[in-house]
C-alpha cells in the first residue's frame, strides 16, 4: 500500500478504517491492473489516466464513488449532482460492503467510461470511452 493511502487509513476511525481497508484489498484485488494513488486527498485508482474509483471520507460516512457509475445502472448506486457522470454509496460500518456487488460494480467500471482524464481540454464536455 503507497504510504500516502495508508496515512490516510490511519486518520481514520476504527471503523472508518476497516471500511476503507476492505475497500482498498477489494478495488486492487479487482482492478489490479488499475494505478492507484492519493489524488485531491483522496485514494483514487485510473485505468489509462482516467480516474473509475476513489473512496473518501465525509462527515458521517465513508462514500465510495464511481466516475462513470451512473452508467451501470445499479440501484444501490446513487447519481451525483447530474453534472457528471458519477454515482456513489455510502458506508457507515465494513458490514455493510457487499463484496459480491462492489465486485460486479468494478467490473463494470473497466467497460463503461466517460472521459474525465480530457474534461479540461473539453471545456467540461464529457465524452463516453467505452
Amino acid at each position: 500500500m503507497d504510504s500516502k493511502i495508508k496515512a490516510y487509513h490511519d486518520k481514520q476511525t476504527e471503523s472508518d478504517k476497516k471500511i476503507c481497508d476492505l475497500l482498498y484489498k477489494e478495488i486492487n484485488k479487482t482492478l489490479s491492473e488499475a494505478e492507484n494513488k492519493m489524488w485531491h486527498a483522496h485514494p483514487v485508482w485510473f485505468l489509462d489516466g482516467n480516474p473509475i474509483v476513489g473512496y473518501s471520507k465525509l462527515k458521517d460516512c465513508i462514500r465510495l464513488m464511481f466516475w462513470s457509475g451512473v452508467g451501470f445502472e445499479e440501484d444501490r448506486l446513487k447519481p451525483g449532482t447530474g453534472k457528471f457522470k458519477d454515482a456513489s454509496i455510502r458506508y457507515t460500518d465494513v458490514d455493510q460492503i457487499n463484496t459480491k456487488d462492489l465486485k460486479r460494480w468494478l467490473e463494470k467500471s473497466r467497460k463503461i467510461q466517460w472521459d474525465y482524464k480530457n474534461i479540461v481540454k473539453r471545456k467540461g464536455k464529457l465524452e463516453r470511452l467505452k
